[in-house]
Protein backbone atom coordinates (compact mmCIF):
# COMPACT_ATOMS: atom_id res chain seq x y z
CA UNK A 1 0.00 0.00 0.00
CA UNK A 2 1.04 3.12 -0.78
CA UNK A 3 0.37 6.69 1.22
CA UNK A 4 -2.01 8.96 -0.61
CA UNK A 5 0.06 12.40 -0.92
CA UNK A 6 0.89 14.72 -4.12
CA UNK A 7 3.68 13.82 -6.19
CA UNK A 8 5.23 17.46 -6.34
CA UNK A 9 8.63 17.40 -7.65
CA UNK A 10 11.61 19.36 -5.52
CA UNK A 11 12.70 21.61 -7.37
CA UNK A 12 14.74 24.74 -7.13
CA UNK A 13 12.37 27.12 -8.86
CA UNK A 14 9.80 25.90 -5.68
CA UNK A 15 12.40 27.71 -3.52
CA UNK A 16 12.52 30.84 -5.38
CA UNK A 17 8.83 30.70 -5.68
CA UNK A 18 8.61 30.44 -1.97
CA UNK A 19 11.21 32.75 -1.17
CA UNK A 20 9.78 35.30 -3.97
CA UNK A 21 6.05 35.27 -1.74
CA UNK A 22 6.82 35.11 1.72
CA UNK A 23 10.07 37.12 2.00
CA UNK A 24 10.28 39.52 -0.99
CA UNK A 25 11.32 42.51 1.31
CA UNK A 26 14.34 40.64 2.50
CA UNK A 27 17.88 42.33 1.38
CA UNK A 28 20.40 41.36 -0.39
CA UNK A 29 23.86 43.28 -0.31
CA UNK A 30 26.76 42.66 -2.81
CA UNK A 31 30.33 44.09 -3.14
CA UNK A 32 30.86 44.24 -7.20
CA UNK A 33 33.61 45.81 -9.39
CA UNK A 34 30.85 48.55 -11.41
CA UNK A 35 29.44 49.42 -7.38
CA UNK A 36 30.90 48.70 -4.05
CA UNK A 37 27.42 48.63 -2.08
CA UNK A 38 24.80 47.16 -4.78
CA UNK A 39 21.23 46.40 -2.56
CA UNK A 40 18.21 45.40 -3.68
CA UNK A 41 15.45 42.76 -2.58
CA UNK A 42 14.13 38.94 -2.65
CA UNK A 43 11.74 40.96 -5.02
CA UNK A 44 13.94 42.36 -7.92
CA UNK A 45 16.34 39.59 -7.44
CA UNK A 46 13.08 37.22 -8.78
CA UNK A 47 12.47 40.15 -10.99
CA UNK A 48 15.79 40.01 -12.97
CA UNK A 49 16.09 36.18 -12.61
CA UNK A 50 13.11 35.75 -14.65
CA UNK A 51 14.08 38.54 -17.22
CA UNK A 52 17.50 36.17 -17.20
CA UNK A 53 15.84 33.18 -17.87
CA UNK A 54 13.83 34.56 -20.69
CA UNK A 55 17.09 35.82 -22.07
CA UNK A 56 18.62 32.16 -21.99
CA UNK A 57 15.80 30.52 -23.77
CA UNK A 58 16.29 33.34 -26.63
CA UNK A 59 19.35 31.75 -27.19
CA UNK A 60 17.79 28.37 -28.02
CA UNK A 61 19.00 26.69 -24.89
CA UNK A 62 17.42 23.00 -24.54
CA UNK A 63 16.85 21.55 -21.28
CA UNK A 64 20.43 20.29 -19.63
CA UNK A 65 22.68 22.38 -22.14
CA UNK A 66 25.54 23.98 -19.91
CA UNK A 67 26.14 27.37 -19.69
CA UNK A 68 29.08 27.87 -17.53
CA UNK A 69 30.02 31.07 -14.60
CA UNK A 70 33.00 32.35 -14.04
CA UNK A 71 32.34 34.65 -11.55
CA UNK A 72 32.79 35.86 -7.55
CA UNK A 73 30.00 35.77 -5.17
CA UNK A 74 27.70 38.51 -5.62
CA UNK A 75 23.85 39.26 -7.29
CA UNK A 76 24.46 38.98 -10.37
CA UNK A 77 25.86 35.10 -10.01
CA UNK A 78 23.08 34.49 -7.81
CA UNK A 79 20.22 34.88 -10.41
CA UNK A 80 22.24 33.16 -12.40
CA UNK A 81 22.30 29.99 -10.65
CA UNK A 82 18.27 30.16 -10.49
CA UNK A 83 17.29 31.34 -13.59
CA UNK A 84 19.39 28.52 -15.58
CA UNK A 85 18.56 25.85 -13.11
CA UNK A 86 15.39 26.85 -12.60
CA UNK A 87 14.79 26.74 -16.17
CA UNK A 88 16.17 23.23 -16.99
CA UNK A 89 19.49 24.29 -17.95
CA UNK A 90 22.96 23.04 -15.98
CA UNK A 91 24.76 25.87 -14.09
CA UNK A 92 28.71 25.34 -14.74
CA UNK A 93 30.53 26.68 -11.72
CA UNK A 94 34.33 26.88 -13.03
CA UNK A 95 37.17 28.01 -10.31
CA UNK A 96 39.27 30.42 -11.48
CA UNK A 97 42.01 29.94 -9.50
CA UNK A 98 42.98 26.76 -11.59
CA UNK A 99 45.44 26.47 -14.42
CA UNK A 100 43.94 27.62 -17.87
CA UNK A 101 44.50 23.91 -19.12
CA UNK A 102 42.73 22.72 -16.61
CA UNK A 103 39.95 25.24 -16.86
CA UNK A 104 40.07 24.76 -20.76
CA UNK A 105 39.60 21.37 -20.48
CA UNK A 106 36.45 21.90 -18.23
CA UNK A 107 34.73 24.20 -20.43
CA UNK A 108 35.75 21.58 -23.58
CA UNK A 109 34.34 18.44 -21.35
CA UNK A 110 31.04 20.21 -20.09
CA UNK A 111 30.37 21.43 -24.00
CA UNK A 112 29.69 24.82 -22.11
CA UNK A 113 27.84 26.54 -24.90
CA UNK A 114 27.77 30.05 -23.11
CA UNK A 115 29.84 31.77 -20.50
CA UNK A 116 29.13 34.01 -18.19
CA UNK A 117 32.56 35.74 -16.11
CA UNK A 118 33.62 38.75 -14.11
CA UNK A 119 34.83 41.22 -15.67
CA UNK A 120 38.38 40.06 -14.12
CA UNK A 121 38.31 37.25 -15.92
CA UNK A 122 38.21 38.26 -19.07
CA UNK A 123 42.04 38.21 -20.17
CA UNK A 124 42.17 34.52 -18.75
CA UNK A 125 39.19 33.93 -21.51
CA UNK A 126 40.90 35.20 -24.15
CA UNK A 127 44.04 33.45 -23.70
CA UNK A 128 42.00 30.33 -24.11
CA UNK A 129 39.12 31.15 -26.68
CA UNK A 130 41.11 29.16 -29.78
CA UNK A 131 40.86 26.14 -27.47
CA UNK A 132 37.34 26.17 -26.70
CA UNK A 133 36.07 26.86 -30.03
CA UNK A 134 32.43 25.64 -29.26
CA UNK A 135 31.72 28.34 -26.71
CA UNK A 136 29.32 31.01 -28.63
CA UNK A 137 28.87 33.98 -26.56
CA UNK A 138 30.17 35.59 -23.39
CA UNK A 139 28.09 37.37 -21.12
CA UNK A 140 30.68 39.87 -19.09
CA UNK A 141 28.82 40.62 -15.62
CA UNK A 142 28.74 44.15 -15.71
CA UNK A 143 27.14 46.86 -17.29
CA UNK A 144 27.53 49.01 -20.91
CA UNK A 145 29.31 51.90 -18.22
CA UNK A 146 31.70 49.47 -17.38
CA UNK A 147 32.53 46.91 -19.78
CA UNK A 148 35.29 45.79 -20.92
CA UNK A 149 36.92 46.31 -24.81
CA UNK A 150 37.52 42.65 -25.41
CA UNK A 151 38.04 39.96 -28.52
CA UNK A 152 36.15 37.56 -27.03
CA UNK A 153 32.98 36.70 -29.82
CA UNK A 154 29.75 37.37 -29.27
CA UNK A 155 30.44 39.50 -25.81
CA UNK A 156 27.76 41.09 -24.09
CA UNK A 157 27.57 43.17 -20.98
CA UNK A 158 25.20 41.04 -18.40
CA UNK A 159 22.70 44.28 -18.13
CA UNK A 160 22.70 44.66 -21.62
CA UNK A 161 21.60 40.77 -21.71
CA UNK A 162 18.76 41.26 -19.79
CA UNK A 163 17.33 44.74 -20.42
CA UNK A 164 14.59 43.92 -22.89
CA UNK A 165 13.35 40.76 -21.62
CA UNK A 166 9.94 40.61 -20.27
CA UNK A 167 10.19 39.96 -16.46
CA UNK A 168 7.38 37.41 -16.65
CA UNK A 169 8.62 33.69 -16.90
CA UNK A 170 6.74 30.78 -16.13
CA UNK A 171 8.98 28.26 -14.29
CA UNK A 172 8.78 24.53 -16.05
CA UNK A 173 7.69 21.51 -13.95
CA UNK A 174 10.57 19.54 -14.81
CA UNK A 175 11.78 16.27 -13.44
CA UNK A 176 13.13 16.61 -10.09
CA UNK A 177 15.70 14.53 -11.44
CA UNK A 178 17.05 17.01 -13.90
CA UNK A 179 20.75 18.25 -13.67
CA UNK A 180 20.43 22.07 -11.97
CA UNK A 181 24.29 21.99 -11.49
CA UNK A 182 27.87 21.01 -12.36
CA UNK A 183 31.17 20.84 -10.33
CA UNK A 184 34.10 19.60 -11.70
CA UNK A 185 36.97 18.53 -8.93
CA UNK A 186 40.56 19.80 -9.24
CA UNK A 187 41.76 16.32 -10.98
CA UNK A 188 44.34 15.48 -8.43
CA UNK A 189 44.54 12.27 -10.53
CA UNK A 190 44.07 12.46 -14.19
CA UNK A 191 41.62 15.09 -15.53
CA UNK A 192 39.11 17.03 -13.45
CA UNK A 193 35.93 14.62 -13.44
CA UNK A 194 32.21 16.46 -13.20
CA UNK A 195 30.06 16.03 -10.43
CA UNK A 196 26.30 16.55 -11.65
CA UNK A 197 23.78 17.92 -9.09
CA UNK A 198 19.78 17.62 -9.39
CA UNK A 199 17.26 19.57 -8.79
CA UNK A 200 16.00 16.77 -5.87
CA UNK A 201 19.52 16.57 -4.30
CA UNK A 202 19.88 20.02 -3.84
CA UNK A 203 16.46 20.95 -2.46
CA UNK A 204 17.37 17.93 -0.05
CA UNK A 205 20.93 19.34 0.61
CA UNK A 206 19.08 22.78 1.06
CA UNK A 207 16.40 20.95 3.86
CA UNK A 208 19.25 19.83 5.41
CA UNK A 209 21.54 22.86 5.55
CA UNK A 210 18.84 24.85 7.62
CA UNK A 211 18.95 22.43 10.27
CA UNK A 212 19.68 23.66 13.98
CA UNK A 213 22.59 21.27 14.19
CA UNK A 214 23.91 22.38 10.59
CA UNK A 215 23.40 25.84 9.71
CA UNK A 216 20.73 26.68 12.05
CA UNK A 217 18.95 29.19 9.32
CA UNK A 218 16.30 31.44 9.90
CA UNK A 219 14.69 34.07 8.42
CA UNK A 220 16.12 36.44 11.51
CA UNK A 221 19.79 35.51 10.07
CA UNK A 222 21.91 37.33 7.88
CA UNK A 223 24.61 35.32 6.22
CA UNK A 224 27.48 36.40 4.88
CA UNK A 225 29.18 33.07 2.06
CA UNK A 226 33.22 34.01 2.12
CA UNK A 227 33.19 30.58 0.36
CA UNK A 228 32.67 30.86 -3.15
CA UNK A 229 29.87 30.10 -5.35
CA UNK A 230 32.07 28.50 -7.58
CA UNK A 231 33.54 26.12 -4.34
CA UNK A 232 30.51 23.17 -4.81
CA UNK A 233 28.19 25.95 -4.90
CA UNK A 234 28.72 27.61 -1.55
CA UNK A 235 28.45 24.68 0.63
CA UNK A 236 24.92 25.39 -0.65
CA UNK A 237 23.80 28.81 0.59
CA UNK A 238 22.32 29.96 -2.50
CA UNK A 239 19.65 27.38 -1.99
CA UNK A 240 19.15 27.13 2.02
CA UNK A 241 19.58 30.90 2.87
CA UNK A 242 17.28 31.49 0.12
CA UNK A 243 14.45 28.80 1.58
CA UNK A 244 14.79 30.17 4.87
CA UNK A 245 14.28 33.83 3.78
CA UNK A 246 17.94 34.71 5.45
CA UNK A 247 19.34 38.54 4.62
CA UNK A 248 22.57 37.47 2.14
CA UNK A 249 25.49 39.33 1.74
CA UNK A 250 27.92 38.66 -0.87
CA UNK A 251 31.80 39.97 -0.69
CA UNK A 252 32.28 39.99 -4.51
CA UNK A 253 36.30 40.15 -5.07
CA UNK A 254 36.94 41.20 -1.66
CA UNK A 255 36.72 37.75 -0.06
CA UNK A 256 40.74 37.56 0.87
CA UNK A 257 40.64 41.38 2.58
CA UNK A 258 40.51 41.18 5.93
CA UNK A 259 39.26 44.48 6.78
CA UNK A 260 36.62 44.65 4.02
CA UNK A 261 35.38 41.16 5.29
CA UNK A 262 35.28 42.95 9.20
CA UNK A 263 33.24 46.44 7.81
CA UNK A 264 30.95 43.87 6.00
CA UNK A 265 30.16 41.61 8.90
CA UNK A 266 30.20 44.87 11.63
CA UNK A 267 27.72 47.28 9.07
CA UNK A 268 25.42 44.54 7.88
CA UNK A 269 24.87 42.81 11.16
CA UNK A 270 26.26 39.08 9.85
CA UNK A 271 25.05 36.33 12.37
CA UNK A 272 26.53 33.60 9.81
CA UNK A 273 29.96 33.49 8.01
CA UNK A 274 31.14 30.77 6.45
CA UNK A 275 34.67 30.18 4.54
CA UNK A 276 37.91 28.07 5.14
CA UNK A 277 40.60 28.81 8.30
CA UNK A 278 42.92 31.10 5.51
CA UNK A 279 40.27 33.51 4.79
CA UNK A 280 39.48 33.85 8.69
CA UNK A 281 43.09 34.34 9.41
CA UNK A 282 42.63 37.82 7.54
CA UNK A 283 39.98 38.60 9.61
CA UNK A 284 41.69 37.56 13.02
CA UNK A 285 44.80 39.27 12.16
CA UNK A 286 42.75 42.78 11.14
CA UNK A 287 40.61 42.96 14.40
CA UNK A 288 43.63 42.36 16.48
CA UNK A 289 45.50 45.23 14.92
CA UNK A 290 42.79 47.62 15.26
CA UNK A 291 41.53 46.22 18.43
CA UNK A 292 37.75 45.71 17.20
CA UNK A 293 35.73 42.99 18.45
CA UNK A 294 33.38 41.42 16.59
CA UNK A 295 29.74 42.47 17.66
CA UNK A 296 26.99 40.64 15.34
CA UNK A 297 28.61 37.81 14.21
CA UNK A 298 26.98 34.84 16.57
CA UNK A 299 28.71 31.84 14.36
CA UNK A 300 31.00 31.01 11.69
CA UNK A 301 30.70 27.38 9.40
CA UNK A 302 34.61 26.89 8.53
CA UNK A 303 35.32 23.87 6.38
CA UNK A 304 37.99 22.81 3.54
CA UNK A 305 40.83 22.08 5.13
CA UNK A 306 40.93 21.43 9.16
CA UNK A 307 40.58 23.80 11.80
CA UNK A 308 43.37 24.86 14.00
CA UNK A 309 42.68 24.96 17.81
CA UNK A 310 44.15 28.26 18.22
CA UNK A 311 41.23 29.71 15.62
CA UNK A 312 38.69 27.99 17.58
CA UNK A 313 39.64 29.76 20.80
CA UNK A 314 40.57 33.34 19.59
CA UNK A 315 36.87 33.52 17.70
CA UNK A 316 35.51 32.15 21.32
CA UNK A 317 37.76 34.34 23.65
CA UNK A 318 38.09 37.53 21.65
CA UNK A 319 34.85 37.57 19.91
CA UNK A 320 32.43 35.11 21.38
CA UNK A 321 31.63 33.46 18.37
CA UNK A 322 31.13 29.99 18.16
CA UNK A 323 33.05 28.13 15.52
CA UNK A 324 31.32 25.00 14.28
CA UNK A 325 33.52 23.01 11.98
CA UNK A 326 32.20 21.28 8.78
CA UNK A 327 33.40 18.42 6.52
CA UNK A 328 31.92 17.55 3.22
CA UNK A 329 32.94 16.95 -0.48
CA UNK A 330 32.07 18.26 -4.29
CA UNK A 331 31.04 14.84 -5.03
CA UNK A 332 28.53 15.59 -1.48
CA UNK A 333 27.11 18.53 -2.26
CA UNK A 334 29.00 19.08 -0.10
CA UNK A 335 27.68 18.90 3.05
CA UNK A 336 28.23 15.64 4.92
CA UNK A 337 29.13 16.08 9.03
CA UNK A 338 28.75 19.45 10.99
CA UNK A 339 30.33 20.15 14.32
CA UNK A 340 27.11 20.72 17.28
CA UNK A 341 27.22 19.76 20.11
CA UNK A 342 24.95 17.03 21.62
CA UNK A 343 22.54 17.10 24.73
CA UNK A 344 24.89 16.96 27.73
CA UNK A 345 27.86 18.59 26.30
CA UNK A 346 26.89 22.17 27.87
CA UNK A 347 27.95 20.70 31.55
CA UNK A 348 31.36 20.23 30.14
CA UNK A 349 34.61 22.74 30.83
CA UNK A 350 35.21 25.10 27.78
CA UNK A 351 38.71 23.11 27.36
CA UNK A 352 36.60 19.58 27.01
CA UNK A 353 34.39 21.70 24.53
CA UNK A 354 37.59 22.79 22.85
CA UNK A 355 38.85 19.26 22.28
CA UNK A 356 35.20 18.13 20.66
CA UNK A 357 35.07 21.35 18.25
CA UNK A 358 38.48 20.25 16.73
CA UNK A 359 36.77 17.15 15.02
CA UNK A 360 35.56 17.53 11.99
CA UNK A 361 31.77 16.68 13.28
CA UNK A 362 28.49 14.12 13.19
CA UNK A 363 26.88 12.98 10.42
CA UNK A 364 24.07 15.21 9.01
CA UNK A 365 20.48 13.41 8.30
CA UNK A 366 20.97 12.36 5.02
CA UNK A 367 24.38 11.38 5.29
CA UNK A 368 25.40 7.43 5.88
CA UNK A 369 29.25 6.92 7.32
CA UNK A 370 31.52 4.44 7.77
CA UNK A 371 34.96 2.91 8.18
CA UNK A 372 36.17 0.39 6.92
CA UNK A 373 39.16 -1.50 6.85
CA UNK A 374 41.75 -2.81 3.75
CA UNK A 375 39.28 -5.62 3.23
CA UNK A 376 36.24 -3.53 3.54
CA UNK A 377 34.74 -4.68 6.99
CA UNK A 378 33.44 -1.43 8.95
CA UNK A 379 35.30 -0.51 11.93
CA UNK A 380 34.02 -0.23 15.28
CA UNK A 381 33.37 3.65 16.09
CA UNK A 382 35.47 3.72 18.99
CA UNK A 383 37.75 7.03 18.52
CA UNK A 384 40.73 4.54 18.31
CA UNK A 385 40.17 2.68 14.76
CA UNK A 386 41.25 4.44 11.66
CA UNK A 387 40.02 3.07 8.33
CA UNK A 388 38.78 4.38 4.83
CA UNK A 389 35.67 6.77 5.15
CA UNK A 390 32.97 5.81 2.84
CA UNK A 391 29.59 7.57 2.81
CA UNK A 392 26.41 7.62 0.85
CA UNK A 393 22.79 9.25 0.75
CA UNK A 394 20.87 11.21 -1.51
CA UNK A 395 22.88 14.27 -2.34
CA UNK A 396 26.39 12.00 -3.03
CA UNK A 397 26.99 11.47 -6.98
CA UNK A 398 26.64 8.44 -7.97
CA UNK A 399 28.95 8.28 -10.85
CA UNK A 400 30.67 11.22 -12.50
CA UNK A 401 29.57 13.58 -15.80
CA UNK A 402 30.55 11.25 -18.88
CA UNK A 403 31.49 8.47 -17.06
CA UNK A 404 28.45 6.44 -16.62
CA UNK A 405 28.99 2.87 -15.89
CA UNK A 406 32.18 3.62 -14.40
CA UNK A 407 30.75 3.32 -10.57
CA UNK A 408 33.29 6.23 -9.99
CA UNK A 409 34.90 5.08 -6.16
CA UNK A 410 31.47 3.22 -5.23
CA UNK A 411 31.75 0.32 -3.53
CA UNK A 412 28.51 -1.75 -2.91
CA UNK A 413 26.39 1.35 -2.81
CA UNK A 414 29.02 3.52 -0.73
CA UNK A 415 31.20 6.30 -1.89
CA UNK A 416 35.38 5.71 -1.06
CA UNK A 417 36.25 9.44 0.06
CA UNK A 418 39.61 9.14 -0.46
CA UNK A 419 39.84 10.23 3.35
CA UNK A 420 41.08 7.97 6.31
CA UNK A 421 39.42 8.80 9.67
CA UNK A 422 37.93 7.90 12.72
CA UNK A 423 34.60 8.22 14.35
CA UNK A 424 34.21 8.20 18.59
CA UNK A 425 31.65 6.76 20.30
CA UNK A 426 29.81 9.90 20.13
CA UNK A 427 29.41 10.10 16.64
CA UNK A 428 32.17 12.94 16.06
CA UNK A 429 34.54 11.78 12.79
CA UNK A 430 37.92 13.18 12.75
CA UNK A 431 40.03 13.15 9.87
CA UNK A 432 43.69 11.71 10.18
CA UNK A 433 44.83 11.09 6.86
CA UNK A 434 44.29 11.08 2.66
CA UNK A 435 44.62 7.92 0.83
CA UNK A 436 44.88 10.37 -2.14
CA UNK A 437 48.56 12.28 -2.11
CA UNK A 438 47.15 15.30 -2.60
CA UNK A 439 47.37 18.72 -0.58
CA UNK A 440 45.15 21.05 1.10
CA UNK A 441 46.24 24.45 0.75
CA UNK A 442 43.56 27.86 2.23
CA UNK A 443 41.19 24.77 1.88
CA UNK A 444 41.88 24.12 -2.38
CA UNK A 445 43.37 20.80 -3.03
CA UNK A 446 46.86 20.63 -4.96
CA UNK A 447 47.93 17.77 -7.06
CA UNK A 448 51.53 16.74 -5.90
CA UNK A 449 51.40 14.50 -8.69
CA UNK A 450 51.02 17.52 -11.19
CA UNK A 451 53.62 19.39 -9.65
CA UNK A 452 55.85 16.24 -9.86
CA UNK A 453 55.34 15.62 -13.20
CA UNK A 454 56.39 19.00 -14.35
CA UNK A 455 59.49 19.44 -12.17
CA UNK A 456 60.67 16.16 -13.94
CA UNK A 457 60.56 17.90 -17.38
CA UNK A 458 62.95 19.75 -15.92
CA UNK A 459 66.50 18.57 -17.52
CA UNK A 460 68.71 18.11 -14.49
CA UNK A 461 65.54 16.64 -12.35
CA UNK A 462 65.99 12.90 -12.29
CA UNK A 463 62.68 12.06 -10.12
CA UNK A 464 60.55 14.44 -7.74
CA UNK A 465 57.97 13.79 -5.15
CA UNK A 466 56.09 16.07 -3.34
CA UNK A 467 54.65 16.24 0.22
CA UNK A 468 52.40 18.73 2.21
CA UNK A 469 54.03 20.72 4.72
CA UNK A 470 52.29 22.47 7.71
CA UNK A 471 51.97 26.42 7.15
CA UNK A 472 50.73 28.59 9.79
CA UNK A 473 48.48 31.10 7.44
CA UNK A 474 47.70 28.44 4.57
CA UNK A 475 47.24 25.18 6.48
CA UNK A 476 49.76 22.97 3.95
CA UNK A 477 51.99 23.96 1.29
CA UNK A 478 53.56 21.87 -0.99
CA UNK A 479 57.56 20.47 -0.30
CA UNK A 480 58.97 19.12 -3.37
CA UNK A 481 61.94 16.51 -2.91
CA UNK A 482 64.10 16.19 -5.87
CA UNK A 483 66.93 13.96 -7.36
CA UNK A 484 69.26 15.22 -9.46
CA UNK A 485 70.35 13.65 -12.31
CA UNK A 486 73.70 12.77 -11.73
CA UNK A 487 76.42 15.46 -12.16
CA UNK A 488 73.73 17.71 -12.22
CA UNK A 489 74.13 21.03 -9.72
CA UNK A 490 69.91 22.57 -10.44
CA UNK A 491 69.58 25.16 -7.66
CA UNK A 492 66.09 25.75 -5.30
CA UNK A 493 66.13 29.25 -7.22
CA UNK A 494 66.80 28.10 -10.48
CA UNK A 495 64.01 25.31 -10.39
CA UNK A 496 61.62 27.29 -8.82
CA UNK A 497 61.87 29.53 -11.64
CA UNK A 498 61.62 27.10 -14.10
CA UNK A 499 58.49 25.92 -12.71
CA UNK A 500 56.94 29.68 -12.73
CA UNK A 501 54.17 29.89 -15.50
CA UNK A 502 54.30 26.16 -15.88
CA UNK A 503 51.84 25.37 -12.74
CA UNK A 504 49.24 27.68 -10.94
CA UNK A 505 50.93 30.00 -8.79
CA UNK A 506 49.26 29.23 -5.33
CA UNK A 507 50.41 25.34 -6.62
CA UNK A 508 54.11 26.55 -6.40
CA UNK A 509 56.23 24.43 -3.87
CA UNK A 510 57.56 27.05 -1.00
CA UNK A 511 60.74 25.28 -1.32
CA UNK A 512 62.79 22.36 -2.98
CA UNK A 513 65.08 19.56 -1.34
CA UNK A 514 67.44 17.78 -3.04
CA UNK A 515 68.17 14.30 -1.63
CA UNK A 516 70.36 11.06 -3.20
CA UNK A 517 67.27 8.47 -3.53
CA UNK A 518 63.35 8.90 -3.25
CA UNK A 519 61.69 6.25 -1.24
CA UNK A 520 59.86 3.41 -3.00
CA UNK A 521 57.27 0.59 -2.77
CA UNK A 522 57.63 -2.51 -3.58
CA UNK A 523 55.32 -1.86 -7.02
CA UNK A 524 57.91 0.97 -7.73
CA UNK A 525 55.70 3.79 -6.08
CA UNK A 526 56.96 7.14 -4.71
CA UNK A 527 56.16 5.67 -0.69
CA UNK A 528 55.09 8.98 0.77
CA UNK A 529 54.36 7.91 4.25
CA UNK A 530 58.39 7.29 4.27
CA UNK A 531 58.73 10.81 3.00
CA UNK A 532 56.58 12.63 5.15
CA UNK A 533 57.95 10.38 8.39
CA UNK A 534 61.55 11.70 7.38
CA UNK A 535 60.40 15.33 6.87
CA UNK A 536 58.09 15.75 9.71
CA UNK A 537 59.82 17.78 11.86
CA UNK A 538 60.78 19.84 8.75
CA UNK A 539 59.93 23.84 8.78
CA UNK A 540 59.63 26.07 5.79
CA UNK A 541 61.47 28.74 5.15
CA UNK A 542 59.38 32.42 6.62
Amino acid sequence: MQGLMMDTPLLISSILRHADRNFPEREIVSVTIDNPDHRYTYRDCFRRTRQLANAFVKLGLKQGDRVATIAWNDYRHLETYYALGGSGFVCHTINPRLFPDQITFMINHAEDRWVLTDPAFVPLLESIVDATPNVEGYVVLTDDAHMPATTLPNAISYESFIANESSDFEWPNLDENAAVGLCYTSGTTGDPKGVLYSNRSSVLHAYAGVAPDVLNLSNKDCVLPVVPLFHVNAWGTPYAALLAGSKLVFPGPKMGDGEALFHLLENETVTLALGVPTIWMALLQYAKSVGKKLESLDRTIIGGAAVPETMIREFFEEHDVVVRQGWGMTEMSPLGTANSPKAGMEKLSQEEKFKIQVKQGRAIFGVEMKIVDDDGNELPWDGKAFGALRVRGPWICSDYYKLAGSGGAHYDGWFDTGDVATIDEQGYMTITDRTKDVIKSGGEWISSIEIENTAVGHPSVAEAAVIGIAHPKWTERPLLIVVRVEDQQVTTEELLAWLQGKLAKWWMPEDVVFVDEIPHTATGKIKKTELRKQFVGYRLPT
